[in-house]
Formats: C-alpha cells, structure tokens, sequence
C-alpha cells in the first residue's frame, strides 16, 4: 500500500510541500508531468511567460529524445526540466534496483544532451508509484524526489472548472500543484484541459500575492536538500486511493 500512496514519507524521503523559506516567500511550485508535447507545451510556455511565472517540467525520456529542442526551449524560458523516467511505464514501481537505475540514468543522460549540460536535480516517479528500493537509487545518484500537494486530474476529468477547483481550493504559499502538457485530456470544446484552467489559475496566484517558482531556482542549495526532505517522518497518504482509481 505504501507503494500505492504518491504522497507517503514513510517509504523515502519524498517533497510534498515547500520548505518554510519559500513560504516566507509566498513561493508555489507550478509541475507539469509526462512532456514534452508538441502542440500543448509551447502554449502552456506562453502562459507563464503572460504572467512572469516560472514551473517545472517532469519531462520523460523518450519524449525528451523526439523534441530536444523544445526540452532546450523550456530552459531557454526560465523553467526547470525534471526526470520522469524514460517511458513512464506502468510497472515502473515493481522494477529491481538495477532496472530503476538504469531507466532514471537513461533519461538523465537524454535530457543533459538536450540541455547543454543542465543535469535534473529531482525525480517523479510514474503515477507517483515508488519502489521500496527508488529512495536508496535516487541517494545515490543525487535526486530528490517530488510528489505534490494538490493535482486537478487534468489527465481523466474534461471538466475545466472541476479541475481548477481541485488545485485552487484552500491554495496556500508553498503548494506544489501537479497539472500534465503530455497524456493531456480535451473538453468538451475540444481544448486541451490544462490550457482551460492554467491563465484562471494563474490569476487566482496574481489575486493571492503567490509567485510560482522553478524547483531549481527554491533550492538553489543542493545540500539544504536532504535535510528538507527528511523534515519530517509522518505519513501523508491522503490521496493513495484516487491515485489507484486514477492514474495519471
């Protein structure tokens, strides 16, 4: 079950919420998972370039390896590329050590070549599914990994106002939100989900003094990393149930 549960602490070390640094800074970490796409990322890029923000992108392997190009236009904009695994396959979590290191150096090595050398300081695992045996891999090679506090299943539900109410409810200094530019879902209107709720979000960030962030740029420190990640030994497993029911 703690496998099952994206949000859990007691499995590895796993960043749910910011530190109190950016808090104090009224900081947010806007995500994006499962990219590069070629159509919906450069939209979601003109967005956050409208209102100055800045987001991180979890982008996967094998996407990074057909649009090098926008992978370095994410960078060239002020944003951060993250690792999401090579092929984000569905029994990612289930895999020997051996295969997870290697599935996570594979896409570290994609996305170095793509950025000219920017090497991902943090890792998402697949739906969030994490192997007993990924915090010991991810020590090793110097990753952190990243969860979310609150996701708007903007990859399953068509209806923009449902998944904007998901991310902006009680949304607070320190939030990070987990919304999808790859495996995006359409409304009915035939937009993608994501383009409909990120300029309604973003203005409800401007509304509330909250300024979205690149994880690369809240820890600009890599040794403040640990100690952040290990703040806390409690069990959050809030959303383990609809991370079954849903994934994403």
């Amino acid at each position: 079950m703690l496998v099952l549960c994206p949000r859990c602490k007691l499995i590895s070390p796993n960043l749910v919420r910011l530190p109190q640094t950016a808090i104090a800074r009224r900081e947010i970490a806007l995500t994006f998972d499962d990219g590069p796409h070629e159509e919906i990322t450069p939209q979601i890029l003109d967005h956050l370039d409208l209102h100055n923000a800045k987001a991180t992108f979890f982008c996967i392997g094998e996407k990074v390896a057909a649009y090098p190009d926008l992978v370095a236009e994410i960078i060239r904009r002020g944003h951060s590329v993250e690792n999401h695994s090579y092929r984000h396959h569905t029994f990612f979590a289930f895999g020997s050590p051996n295969l997870l290191e290697n599935d996570i150096s594979k896409t570290q090595k994609m996305i170095e070549a793509a950025t000219h050398g920017i090497a991902p300081r943090f890792f998402r695992a697949p739906f969030g599914f994490r192997s007993p045996f990924l915090g010991g891999v991810l020590r090793r090679m110097s990753l952190r990994h990243v969860a979310w506090t609150r996701r708007g299943y903007d990859t399953i539900c068509r209806n923009p106002d449902t998944v904007f109410r998901r991310l902006s409810r009680n949304l607070a200094a320190g939030d990070i939100l987990l919304l999808h530019d790859g495996n995006a879902r359409r409304s009915t209107t035939g937009h993608a989900v994501v383009l409909d709720v990120l300029p309604r979000l973003l203005e409800l960030c401007k509304h509330k003094k909250l300024y979205s962030v690149s994880l690369s740029t809240i820890f600009t420190d890599i040794q403040t990393l640990p100690q952040i990640c290990n703040q806390t030994s409690t069990s959050d497993c809030g959303d383990h149930r609809s991370s079954m029911n849903a994934l994403s």
